[in-house]
This record gives C-alpha cells, structure tokens and sequence, in this order.
C-alpha cells in the first residue's frame, strides 16, 4: 500500500462534492418577490435564505433539527506553551461540556440545537509538531472518517465549534504553511504565552518546511484529531446537502485545509461570526467569508456559530411569516 492512500477517499470526496442548486435559490427569490411590500423585506437575511435554500436543495429552508457539535482532542504542544498536561485539560473540557457549564450548552438549548461533544482521542494527544508529524496519515484519515459521523445526527444544519486543548496553537502553524507571512502576525497577541507559541509555530514550520505544499500533508504535520475530525465534518455536510456554520479560528483552519484543496468545497460554510481570537478576520478574509455576528467572544467551542443558529432561524421564521 503506497504511503498516500489513506487520503485517496477523501480526496475522491473533495473533487466531487456535489453542486449549489441554483433552481432552489431561484425559486425561493420569486416567493420573496411576491412580498407585496417594499423591497428586500428581510434585508442581507435574503442572502443567508439562498445559501440555505441553495444547500439544502429546497425553495423552503427549514432550521427544525440544528445541531451544534464541539470536537476536543488534545496536542503536546500545550504543555510548552502553559505548563499544563493536555490530557488532563481536554477531559477537563470534555467534562464542563458534558456538565452544561459552558455557554455554548446555553446558547444550544436557547435556540433549540441539539448539541454534541466529539471526543477525538484526547487521551492520546497530537505530538509535538516541533520534532515530528502531529499524526501519521492513518491516524489523520481516521480521524477524518470519525468526524465524517456527524451527519448521523440527522441535522440540517450544523453549527461547528472546537474546544481542543493546544488546538489553537495547531491552527497557527497551519495558518503560517498555508498562507506564509510573519508568524507573529497568526499567533497575535503580546506577553510570554504568545511569545512561546511563536516560537513553536515558526520552529515547526521549520522542521516541515519541505512538506507543506499539499494541504493534507500540513493537516497531518500539524493538526491533531481535533481538526481532521472538523475537516472530516465540513466534507460529509457537503456530500448530505447539510449547511455548515463556522465558529471560530480553528474551526475555519479546517475549512482553510479543504479550500486550499478546492475552493469550492467550502461554498456550504458560513462564518456565524468573527471572534476576538487572533487573525480569525485575517483568516475569514482569506476565505471570502462573511460573519453573520460580530461576537468578538474569545473561545473557539462553537459558542458564535451556534447564536448565529438564532439569527438564522428567525430568518427562516419571516420568511414563512411574508409569504404569500
């Protein structure tokens, strides 16, 4: 078996996600011109209805089964970076979600999303990217085809979060490969923490750097179970017509990964906001993406896309409330 074909399905589904339907979104554009009132009655509302109309492949999009799923793992490199054992903080996460402590759980009951913890191996973390590949190309396939399970829920619509322990500073070093420029400009930030993960980011960059022109082999460097599962997700969505809202920095890194392989691939993905992390604006403008909510929330766990779910649904709710 040749080293590359772990990914060979997975690249097969990249190439051939299916297409926008334009008849859909042209369809529900001829209910909103029956409105007998003034023009565009809903506002940029009208264009997050074509994109649901258009993925969901009906005039009559529907926010009835939402679903709001967090995926955890864990990387070696937060050890170095905050002194803590990544292990023990992504259980930790995994229970606070688990418990309902966080606000995510909130914002998921408030606006009727079923919610979801992925559990990505948290227990066997990612390994330090500084000194060898965060995951072999098994283990990051595998992880793909696990997160690619969230369309077992039966959603029509999936809000994306991750609450990773180290995620974030896996998400920088492949900002910094896939798009190049100053590493401090990904990691942003000031005082000894963001210090440490610059370093980290620009070391392993270094240590890789005569591997990163293809996006799967950056995803394998440096993303742990955590982002392949997110990529894994993104990909499945697309192949059920299911929309997908991106949360935070993380979360559109996975997305990243999957635009660099094909830019359409992500056309099914929303930003639901822009948060307070570093460089998620400068990522989302690489990306053509823009944010339903301007949030500035400082956490990646899903906690903006899934208020963004709210805006959606009301959306949806006028829409049906004008028709005529």
């Amino acid at each position: 078996m040749s080293a590359i074909s772990p990914f060979e399905d997975i690249r097969s589904l990249i190439e051939k996600v299916p297409p926008f339907d334009t008849e859909s979104r042209d369809m529900l554009r001829a209910r909103i011109a029956k409105f007998p009132g003034p023009a565009s009655p809903l506002g940029e509302g009208e264009m997050w209805l074509e994109w649901l109309a258009g993925w969901q492949k009906t005039p009559h999009p529907r926010l009835s089964r939402p679903l709001s799923a967090v995926f955890v793992g864990s990387h070696e490199v937060a050890r170095y970076i905050s002194a803590i054992d990544p292990v023990n903080a992504a259980k930790a996460r995994i229970e606070s979600l688990a418990s309902g402590s966080v606000v995510v759980r909130g914002a998921a009951e408030a606006v009727g999303a079923a919610f979801k913890v992925y559990e990505m191996g948290s227990e066997y973390p990612a390994a330090d990217f500084r000194e060898a590949d965060s995951l072999s190309q098994r283990e990051c396939a595998a992880a793909m085809a696990y997160g690619m399970e969230v369309v077992a829920e039966g959603a029509d619509i999936i809000a994306l979060g991750c609450a990773g322990c180290g995620a974030a500073t896996a998400a920088t070093a492949i900002a910094r490969a896939l798009y190049g420029g100053a590493v401090e400009y990904w990691v942003g930030g000031q005082g000894d923490e963001a210090q440490r993960r610059a370093d980290i980011v620009r070391n392993g960059n270094r240590f890789h750097r005569d591997y990163l022109s293809d996006p799967m082999e950056v995803l394998c460097r440096f993303g742990g179970r955590d982002i392949a599962g997110l990529v894994g997700a993104i990909v499945a969505a697309r192949h059920q017509c299911i929309p997908v809202v991106l949360d935070g920095f993380i979360v559109t890194i996975a997305a990243a990964i999957l635009h660099h392989i094909k830019p359409d691939a992500i056309s099914h993905c929303m930003a639901g906001h822009i948060s307070a992390e570093p460089a998620h604006g400068a990522l989302l403008e690489r990306l053509n993406l823009t944010p339903i909510l301007t949030t500035k929330i400082g956490v990646g766990d899903g906690t903006g896309a899934t208020l963004s779910l709210g805006l959606l649904r009301s959306v949806v709710q006028g829409l049906e409330t004008i028709d005529v």
